[in-house]
């Protein structure tokens, strides 16, 4: 969570940056591979109005979208606001317009709009490429197309129209056999509502195909899973309603007397061949990879034990307990030819990870070899006269790469007075899966900079 009384004041590590950027030439430690040619995009959460409700959400802050253009052995950066409507209404108005996270109840009576709340969107999640054009995206509205080169917000994308859902997919996965994009949105026709929307887009931006189905309850659906035939819907543990909202209490809750929940469907299915399967009390937000084998969905994901975020509160008015804000590499197994609602689940590495994890682009919805993702490394020296700030939790000093087949781990320690922000992986030309290079930025505690 974020530190408000640093962000306040305008003191401290990740503190409101209120600038735009452009650094022509960054300085380089080493060697940067020659053979890296193109930009490194990112997008992250900034308040650049303080928020208007100290525990309200680091979820609910502004969008801004970073870029390292990398060339021969070269680096520059360049970061830029994303203008929303939201952006350019809080800095027209000179001040916070918008209440909780995702609860237009809360907003200022002169822009309170609860039948449209997607307008509220900050755009602050991720970034996507696709069809040759660069996306910010979140999952409580519809994408903004971005300038690839300048980062200037373009425009608010909805496929022409024929995307039928006021909410798109922080996540969505694109097949690297046929090149389209398979998306979502949840929550799909209003705040609370119950329709998810999962669609196809062509490379060209023409959605090919879509379905809405109803799900077992409303809930956060972060990410998703593709497969060559399936499309993986994971969901669990947190709750809302419009009496919730009504209240003008934050969007979400944590229910852990509520199942996890999987759906699959079929690439191309009707509503009707939607199977949803129950699971234990899990907080379930990013994936790895999945793949289809025979009947058999094969899901790999560091899911956590429960409740991961400290600002949406457990609905039976106990405390968040982090001890059990533990994710781990799990490897999920969904058989579509058995009876039931259950899955077999395996941990295959018992150390505690980062959730933001990647493959290889080249396999996703294929079998998988290689898992990436950040890990808080408890055998390597810690800079304790650095440390990192003490509300930003335990820091992930290092990046890991676990090999399905074998259970072999291989380390990357990021240094002392380290702690590493969500890694990506760069292919090389080879074609072969596991070629290529890792690349994410670094928070140094020691120097205050990040890397």
């Amino acid at each position: 969570m974020a530190d408000y009384s640093s962000a306040l004041s305008g003191r401290g590590f990740g503190a409101p940056i209120r600038f735009e950027a452009d650094i022509l030439d960054c300085e380089v430690v080493g060697t940067i591979p020659k053979d890296i040619d193109g930009a490194f995009y990112r997008v992250g959460a900034e308040w650049f109005m303080p928020p208007t409700h100290p525990d309200d959400a680091i979820l609910n802050a502004d969008g801004y979208v970073s870029m390292f253009r990398i060339k021969n052995g070269r680096a520059s950066y360049k970061g830029r606001w994303i203008r929303t409507e939201r952006f350019e209404r809080n800095l027209k108005a000179g001040r916070q317009l918008y209440g909780y996270y995702r609860n237009p109840y809360t907003d200022d009576p002169s822009i309170s709009d609860p039948k449209h709340p997607n307008r509220r969107t900050v755009s602050n999640t991720a970034p996507l490429v696709f069809g040759g054009k660069l996306y910010s995206m979140k999952e409580d509205g519809l994408p903004y197309e971005l300038d690839p080169n300048t980062l200037a917000t373009r425009k608010l994308w909805n496929a022409n129209g024929a995307w039928k859902s006021e909410t798109f997919s922080a996540h969505p996965k694109l097949d690297p056999m046929s090149g389209e994009m398979v998306a979502y949105g949840y929550e799909a026709t209003g705040l609370a509502s119950d329709d998810l929307y999962i669609a196809t887009v062509s490379p060209t931006g023409r959605v090919t195909d879509s379905v809405t189905v109803k799900v077992p309850y409303v809930s956060v659906i972060h990410d998703m899973a593709l497969t060559h035939r399936h499309v993986v819907i994971p969901f669990g543990g947190y709750v809302t309603s419009a009496e919730r909202l009504k209240q003008g209490r934050i969007h979400w809750g944590w229910d852990q007397t509520k199942p996890s929940i999987i759906g699959v469907i079929p690439r191309g299915g009707s509503a009707k061949d939607m199977r949803w399967f129950k699971g234990p009390e899990r907080c379930m937000m990013h994936v790895f990879n999945a793949y289809s084998e025979g009947n058999k969905v094969i899901l790999y994901a560091p899911f956590y034990d429960s409740n991961f975020f400290p600002f949406f509160p457990p609905v039976d008015g106990t405390p968040w307990n982090p001890a059990k804000a533990k994710a781990f590499i799990r490897k999920i197994t969904l058989d579509l030819d058995k009876p039931g609602d259950t899955w077999q689940e395996e941990i295959l590495w018992p150390t505690q990870v980062g959730d933001l994890g990647k493959v290889d682009p080249r396999v996703v919805s294929l079998e998988t070899r290689y898992l990436y993702t950040m890990f808080g490394d408890d055998s390597r020296p810690v800079d304790r006269d650095h440390p990192a700030p003490a509300n930003f939790g335990k820091p992930t000093n290092s990046y890991l790469r676990f090999d399905v087949r074998s259970g072999q781990v291989d380390r990357y320690f990021a240094g002392p007075s380290h702690a590493l922000q969500e890694v990506s992986f760069v292919p090389r030309a080879s074609g072969r899966e596991g070629d290529g290079y890792l690349v994410g930025v670094c928070n140094n505690y020691r120097d205050m900079r990040s890397e």
